[in-house]
């Protein structure tokens, strides 16, 4: 099958071209949005609390209740999961191309309707924001399985795990562009409006304005998405989808004659792609081949997100608890945000985006089975380090050590984990269910961040209930939710012995695709011997 399709042996052995590059662009501004979308959340969280849930007399400024607050920061990982299983399993359906541009008019749309509600009373506006969180969440997750999909179906074998974590690594800029423009749009509304702080004027405080703050920077996530929608348009279908799945080789060679500008030339007799051994995702075979590599994928994604997303969501909670964000109360609403901001681009700065990168340089040349096991390995000892000795980091003067380790195991989940677990399920599944195995395992993933992200959020409560935040139970507090993460992150390191390494090999060798050829070619021969002429 594959043997005879030089389109593919083309892909394979393609030097890098100017086209791989456009390919990057455009499928990583999808993830750029992604990114932006599911954290800026957490940077305007504790504005809402003020403007809409402000109770007279407090001492402390209005914060969301437990139920509101996990459904804000949760509900698009609903939606996420949703997207992920639904557009995994369509694109291996219809093609990856045809749905690629729905996502992200989703996206685009969803973006701009979260910043816009109906009437102004909480519930209303609470409901609305969560209603149009959920579809955004639904367009976020069908980039994940399409995006990752695509990139490795165009890349070549030498460069692909580069080329796949360097969409994934657009995630990152997401993540920095979302808190160095909610630093922007509050210091911009500061300036404007200079107020007192909470403990001077609680009604005073939250301005009317600052009601624009969050609905600017939800909305700004658009952008990205609207701009590169045209060029994704544009994308040919991948060549092994053409070719492997809806069975045409001439066309899948015309297309990346056309994206390459080179001559492949197609073979004069049309090749055999009928496979007999074309098995579903449901059956012994597909059981027996990649039952354990889908586990593998699944279980170290969902292990991961835990701590990725309750370390990425609650940030802005653990650096006030450590005292590197001032107490509420000493702050109007604005300067809150900013600070949280500051805060947390900081930290995307220095360890976030730098690991993303590394594992882009790195990944092809020590391979993804090593990054994935000194990630989880690094993770679970800074995490340790962080929690073990946690009274030492809350006291006056010690709060720079904290954040130092803190911001190396954000390093080494993105040069580790977080970056390998996205690259190799792309990789190691047929091209037919490559598609919806990725949408499985990211799933997975989606669905332990909605365990760190809930968890984590009554997890770190003190375990005083007289200290927990207004309507939240006594938790077990920073220190011990700290280290549940840390035995996570060990989890995470166990499981990773299932996942196979696919540096340098070809899709067709991963999926052992080429041997369901030679396997019928032999039976195609044998027969033809024994056939009386």
């Amino acid at each position: 099958m594959t043997g005879d399709m030089k389109v593919l042996n083309a892909l394979d052995s393609a030097k890098t071209q100017w086209y791989h590059f456009t390919a990057i662009i455009i499928a990583g501004m999808g993830f750029f949005t992604d990114a932006y979308d599911l954290f800026c959340i957490s940077l305007v969280t504790k504005l809402l609390g003020r403007i809409y849930y402000h109770v007279d007399g407090s001492s402390k400024p209005g914060s969301l209740p437990p139920n509101v607050s996990a459904a804000i920061n949760g509900v698009a990982f609903c939606g996420t999961i949703a997207g992920q299983l639904f557009f995994g399993w369509i694109g291996d359906k219809i093609g990856r191309k045809k749905v690629y541009g729905v996502t992200l008019m989703i996206m685009s749309i969803c973006s701009i309707a979260s910043g816009l509600s109906f009437g102004r009373e909480p519930k209303t506006v609470m409901a609305t924001l969560c209603f149009f969180r959920f579809w955004l969440g639904f367009g976020i997750g069908g980039d994940y399985p399409l995006s990752a999909t695509i990139m490795s179906e165009y890349a070549n074998k030498k460069t692909r795990g580069a080329f796949i974590a360097a969409v994934f690594a657009m995630q990152g800029f997401g993540i920095l562009g979302g808190g160095i423009f909610a630093i922007i749009i509050s210091a911009v509304f500061q300036a404007c409006f200079k107020v007192p702080a909470y403990q001077v004027d609680p009604l005073g405080s939250t301005v009317p304005q600052a009601d624009y703050v969050w609905r600017i920077i939800l909305m700004a996530g658009s952008l990205p998405a609207i701009v590169t929608y045209y060029w994704r348009m544009k994308m040919p279908e991948t060549a092994r989808y053409t070719a492997l799945v809806a069975k045409n080789v001439k066309q899948a060679t015309a297309d990346m004659e056309k994206v390459m500008q080179v001559d492949i030339g197609t073979e004069q007799k049309e090749p055999v792609v009928k496979s007999g051994n074309e098995f579903g995702l449901f059956t012994k075979q597909f059981l027996r081949r990649h039952g354990l590599h889908l586990l593998g994928t699944a279980s170290t994604w969902f292990l991961l997100d835990i701590a990725y997303y309750s370390q990425n969501l609650f940030q802005k909670d653990i650096f006030s608890a450590i005292g590197w964000i001032p107490a509420a109360k000493t702050m109007n609403a604005i300067e809150e945000v900013y600070k949280i901001a500051r805060a947390q681009t900081l930290i995307a700065l220095c360890s976030t985006v730098p690991g993303y990168w590394f594992t882009v340089f790195l990944i092809d040349r020590i391979g993804r089975f090593t990054i994935q096991v000194i990630g989880f390995t690094m993770m679970t000892v800074f995490m340790f380090a962080l929690a073990i000795p946690y009274h030492h980091w809350t006291l006056p003067g010690h709060h720079i050590g904290f954040v130092v380790l803190y911001s190396l195991t954000f390093f080494f989940a993105n040069f580790g984990p977080n970056a390998t677990t996205f690259v190799v399920p792309a990789e190691i599944f047929p091209a037919r269910l490559r598609s919806t195995c990725h949408g499985i395992s990211a799933a997975c993933g989606k669905l332990g961040a909605m365990v760190g992200a809930f968890g984590f959020l009554y997890l770190a409560q003190p375990q005083n209930k007289s200290k927990a935040d207004a309507g939240y139970p006594a938790g077990i507090g920073v220190r011990n939710s700290l280290i549940v993460l840390g035995v996570v992150n060990l989890l995470g390191l166990f499981f990773t012995f299932l996942v196979p390494e696919s540096k340098g090999k070809s899709l067709e060798e991963m999926s052992r695709e080429n041997e369901d050829s030679a396997e019928e070619g032999a039976q195609v021969e044998n027969h033809n011997r024994t056939v009386p002429v």
